[in-house]
């Protein structure tokens, strides 16, 4: 993040329910994710396995401090995760990267403890080199086992470039160096999801396991979403060690750690009517602000809102602040009809939010808000037009 901005990147801002803040914000809640971590730390506990948190789904890096005082482990998929794991968490640095190249592997092995390849070939050309390094090498299978409903998010479809099949392990033999197995099948998936692609792994897999130190079964465990059975999770893990003493077991979520965490709030700008479809134009964009929900694509919650769409209640789509067609989602309905200058709470809009959005059109980014347990709200960020110019040329 660039430190231009002409505000102080942590300072303390008044809290909202004396003087609104300007809109739109995200704002991050310290309650919510202690609740998690808590959860996640005790998920740990009882099952013996080691639970990393995945940069991918959340790199707040100033919320981290509250994150370290339970888990200092994680997982990175570039060298700037890497880097920005290492300087603020400072635990076992788990890296997984599709391809790695002459240019880049020893700055992942300068700061990995753990590292995997994503195919033989990968695995053949570096794993020697981890060893002299004293970083501890796996190797990424595919079970083929698909439990994922969205194509995008599935990295187990027929073709996958994501790891190494049985019969292609088979054909090759266990590379020299191969430490662990890492296999990664899930996206907010339940502990039953898990089963099936565990037993597809075991199946396919299982004669390899004893010559392992590790196995690393990837994220999408998203432990704590309500309704998760985590005593099956537990009881998930505790009986593959028992099959397996030998075996470390690694789990690595991103959504769990920051799930309902955060929200986005936003104001209604206009209304725009269009053969029978309202439209309440809000001051930030899905496009650049929220993009899983196109991509996913899914209608987040919002708190202002009724549970359910009636028709036969003020009903509006929302419309994002950009020139993009698409920029749109909905439909949600309302006790009362949409004003300008309402305020609207997009629920859970931490993870896989923050870290994935983008300046097309120039959009201004939202600030980033944290409110503590004490009562008091933070400032993290502030963007400006220096953040927007800095990453042109």
């Amino acid at each position: 993040m660039s430190s231009s901005s002409s505000v102080p990147l942590t300072s303390s801002v008044p809290a909202v329910h004396k003087e609104p803040l300007a809109t739109p914000y995200y704002i991050v809640y310290e309650d919510r994710l202690r609740r998690n971590l808590q959860l996640i730390t005790d998920v740990e506990r009882r099952s013996g396995a080691k639970i990393i948190m995945a940069f991918k789904a959340n790199a707040l890096w100033r919320t981290f401090p509250v994150i370290a005082e339970y888990n200092r482990d994680f997982t990175a998929s570039s060298l700037n995760e890497l880097r920005l794991g290492a300087e603020t968490l400072g635990g076992e640095a788990h890296s997984y990267c599709p391809a790695y190249t002459d240019d880049t592997i020893d700055q992942y092995l300068a700061l990995s403890t753990h590292i995997t390849f994503n195919s033989i070939s990968q695995a053949a050309r570096f794993a020697p080199r981890a060893a002299k390094a004293g970083v501890s090498a796996g190797l990424r299978v595919n079970p083929a086992c698909s439990v994922i409903d969205t194509d995008i998010y599935n990295p187990a479809l027929p073709g996958s470039r994501f790891g190494v099949t049985a019969l292609q392990l088979e054909e090759s033999g266990l590379p020299e160096g191969i430490e662990g197995f890492h296999f990664h099948a899930l996206c907010e998936s339940s502990s039953y999801d898990l089963e099936k692609v565990l037993n597809a792994f075991e199946k396919q897999f299982g004669k390899y396991l004893d010559s392992l130190r590790w196995v690393n079964m990837g994220g999408g465990h998203l432990m704590t979403r309500e309704g998760y059975d985590t005593d099956h999770l537990v009881e998930l893990i505790k009986g593959f060690r028992s099959r397996h003493p030998n075996i470390e077991v690694i789990l690595e979520p991103g959504s769990a750690f920051t799930w309902r965490t955060g929200d986005l709030v936003t104001s209604v700008v206009d209304i725009v009517e269009n053969q029978g479809v309202a439209t309440a134009i809000i001051d930030a964009s899905f496009a650049c602000h929220m993009p899983d929900c196109l991509e996913m694509p899914y209608k987040p919650a919002i708190t202002e809102a009724l549970p359910e769409p009636d028709s036969t209640m003020p009903t509006y789509r929302l419309g994002g602040n950009s020139c993009l067609s698409g920029d749109y989602v909905g439909d949600w309905s309302f006790a009362h009809p949409l004003m300008p200058g309402q305020r609207l709470t997009l629920e859970d809009m931490n993870h896989y939010t923050t870290v994935k959005t983008t300046m097309f059109n120039g959009i201004q980014h939202p600030d980033i808000l944290f409110s503590r347990s004490n009562g008091t709200i933070e400032l993290l960020r502030r963007f400006t037009f220096d953040d927007y110019r800095s990453r042109m040329s």
